[in-house]
């Protein structure tokens, strides 16, 4: 199931989600066009060691700016693609409710509890030494979030060859589900599904305290 677009109408322009989408996007094509249609090895070589996130090297408190920088670089068009329309989709709602400042702090806050939920799940493994990469587990707290603030929103959802309007919790509960469900039988190897699931969470619960509090807010503003 794909998401095609919410009916669910943002009182405010997403300037942050704008710019989380046109920085990912912006970083892809520099690092796309840099292997492939004007190769730079130099360039390639220093985006992939110098950006990417190693869980063995977190643990030892080395490099921790690549807890945010990974979360800007994606391996290829379609993990790019995926990313950026669920982002797309969810985003805008979520910062309408969080306000642009917090919602900017809100969505790193999820990445950087998505690294931890991965860097635990893979502890004491040989992935310790295996780069992550990807704005999966943020954009999963912008899902968990999304949930909680606005479960009966309708979610224009892509099944095969139909369209059909699904309740956002209905939708999101899936994908959370189906997150457990790769874990456990791997059904696509080389995925941090626990940095969703833990992004998820972590987007849930600051959506019932932070997010929920600032919704209220905001509607009785609009209702003055």
């Amino acid at each position: 199931m794909l998401p095609i677009k919410d009916l669910n109408r943002s009182s405010t322009t997403p300037h942050v989600n704008h710019l989380l989408l046109i920085s990912n996007v912006a970083i892809f094509v520099v690092y796309f066009l840099s292997l492939s249609v004007v190769p730079s090895k130099g360039l390639v070589e220093v985006i992939e060691q110098e950006f990417v996130m190693l869980p063995s090297e977190i643990v030892q408190q080395q490099r921790l700016y690549t807890l945010v920088t990974s979360m800007f670089m994606h391996a290829k068009w379609l993990h790019l693609f995926g990313n950026m329309l669920f982002l797309y989709v969810f985003g805008d709602n979520v910062e309408d409710a969080f306000g642009h400042v917090d919602y900017f702090i809100f969505y790193f806050a999820c990445g950087l509890a998505a690294a931890s939920a991965h860097i635990l799940s893979v502890w004491g493994t040989v992935e310790m030494s295996s780069g992550v990469i990807g704005a999966s587990g943020a954009i999963s707290g912008v899902l968990g979030a999304y949930a909680v603030l606005y479960p009966k929103a309708r979610v224009l959802t892509a099944i095969t060859y139909i369209i059909v309007p699904l309740p956002a919790i209905l939708f999101l509960s899936f994908w959370f589900v189906m997150q457990w469900l790769s874990v456990y039988f791997d059904l696509s190897g080389g995925v941090a599904y626990w940095a969703h699931i833990g992004g998820f969470i972590a987007g849930a619960f600051l959506g019932l305290t932070v997010g929920r509090a600032r919704k209220k807010a905001r509607d009785k503003r609009l209702h003055l």
